[in-house]
């Protein structure tokens, strides 16, 4: 028998009970959020696209992600 773990996140100020293996990336695409068009901050910290897949949340965490809008 398989037992998933599961963490609570809060993602832009909400709760979410998701994977205890999910990344920022795993995260960010289950909102359906554009990598390109979308800024993260996890627990207070700017992160690159790259480095989203490195992060592996744990319970508590805080991820803000800001849509990035062009215009003049």
């Amino acid at each position: 028998m398989i037992v998933q773990h599961k963490v609570t996140v809060f993602a832009n100020g909400k709760a979410c009970q998701i994977d205890g293996t999910s990344t920022i990336g795993t995260l960010a695409a289950s909102f359906k959020l554009e990598p390109k068009m979308v800024l993260v901050e996890y627990n207070g910290q700017a992160l690159l696209r790259t480095e989203w897949e490195d992060k592996t949340l744990q319970h508590g965490d805080r991820i803000e992600f800001i849509r990035v809008v062009a215009g003049g």
